[in-house]
């Protein structure tokens, strides 16, 4: 290529990531409007209809149209939304349309070219890529919004690995998209729900500063395989194996674990012949529940480190429906004065104890405020909004925005991700 178009073609892509963040801001704003109308509009309407199933049928119908808003912002967007989705993509955080159709954005980031990856695997390690790996699957086995993740095999040791390697520039565009839902989420708690929004996302900025040092992660890793080993006689959960001497800040190479992703267990299920609404299923189904929780009791209540992010992508089924639990970039480290709070809030919901539900609210350091008579009632039922998966019996559908939303009637001044915030897991 001449000089002068060498040039050009460096002026012009300098000048597209000069403007790039404003354009993304630009793109957010208008979407995130829509979907705040979308959403609006219906509320007013809602508030016109007196028959219960018809206003539950008019909110299902918003939800499905709101969650098509969504899947298209955090596909088309990436970066920051995709995690986002991960987040929301749960039944406790929001409306069942939303979470089925944001849970299959859970490792559907684009690829970075396999040329960008091998460069940034031979300069993190300092080594030519055929010294290090005998084989490297050129397609990664998925990709998320900080990384991907390639199969390879080792060339001294002949060993099966995953190489997760960064997005180069992911980091900077996630800081334009975090202040971005920043802005959005004082708007919404200003206006539409009491509710700390704020401190949610100020802790996600502080999660994502963490995800991107895959050294910390490996720590992580690490320490929590040895917790499940020693206090087991068979771990729960299998964690990878960080492989000595492999990690750096933005590439982690560790042991190959192969499974089948647990939302795609259904269709491996019929494929082998095994009914997946039948009694073998159902079975196996207990099993993997009963597994991942006793490793997240063990690790919340026992050691007070856990792993902090079990979306669907985080989770495969191995052979003889062992679980494997994958990415540890989000950790979390709680107290024990903390973990028996939350322990005593988890005893309060299952015996439907308003009082006690109220005292491990103040031990939790979740400060609340609320002018309504049934104070104790409506406490009780945002911690089942905020703890419990679990809809109340007969309800389909919830909406923040819903008349008798509990988020109308009690006001969270101090959300629980600041009571874990100051006891975030980091090693210098």
């Amino acid at each position: 290529m001449p000089l002068a178009l060498a040039q050009l073609q460096d002026l012009r892509e300098r000048i597209s990531d000069r403007f790039r963040p404003w354009s993304r801001s630009a793109q957010f704003w208008v979407r995130a409007a829509d979907i705040y109308t979308s959403y609006k509009v219906c509320q007013l309407r809602a508030g016109f209809v007196k028959d219960e199933e018809e206003r539950e049928a008019m909110w299902e119908q918003q939800h499905e149209l709101g969650a098509q808003k969504m899947y298209s912002l955090c596909s088309e967007l990436g970066g920051l939304f995709l995690k986002a989705a991960q987040i929301l993509g749960k039944p406790d955080l929001a409306p069942m349309a939303w979470v089925k159709r944001l849970v299959t954005l859970c490792d559907k980031a684009p690829a970075t070219p396999f040329d960008v990856v091998r460069d940034v695997v031979e300069k993190q390690f300092g080594k030519n890529f055929d010294e290090l790996f005998e084989f490297f699957d050129v397609e990664p086995v998925g990709s998320a919004s900080i990384a991907q993740v390639h199969r390879a095999r080792l060339k001294l040791s002949k060993t099966d690995v995953a190489v997760k390697v960064q997005h180069p520039g992911a980091e900077h565009l996630m800081m334009v998209d975090i202040r971005n839902m920043q802005a959005m989420a004082l708007f919404l708690q200003k206006y539409d729900i009491n509710f700390d929004l704020f401190s949610a996302t100020k802790e996600m900025e502080t999660q994502i500063c963490y995800e991107f040092d895959f050294v910390r992660e490996a720590r992580a890793m690490e320490r929590i395989r040895e917790f499940l080993r020693i206090t087991n006689r068979k771990p729960p959960v299998m964690v990878p194996r960080v492989i000595p001497g492999m990690v750096t800040r933005e590439v982690l190479v560790m042991e190959f674990i192969k499974g089948t992703p647990i939302m795609n267990l259904g269709d491996e299920m019929a494929k082998r012949g095994v009914d997946p609404g039948g009694k073998i299923a159902a079975m196996a189904k207990q099993k993997i529940l009963s597994d991942l929780t006793l490793a997240y009791g063990q690790m919340i209540l026992k050691d007070g480190f856990f792993h902090a992010d079990p979306h669907p992508g985080n989770i495969l089924i191995c052979k003889d429906t062992e679980v494997a639990l994958l990415d540890y970039g989000q950790v979390k480290e709680m107290p024990e004065d903390l973990r028996l709070a939350y322990a005593n809030l988890v005893v309060a919901m299952a015996d439907d104890d308003f009082l006690r539900a109220e005292e491990s609210f103040r031990e939790l350091g979740i400060k609340t405020w609320t002018i309504a008579d049934n104070k104790l009632e409506e406490l009780f039922q945002l911690s089942l909004r905020m703890f419990d998966t679990r809809l109340p019996p007969g309800v389909t559908v919830m909406s923040p925005f819903a008349d008798d939303s509990s988020l109308h009637k009690v006001g969270v001044e101090k959300s629980y991700f600041q009571c874990f915030e100051q006891y975030s897991f980091c090693e210098d």
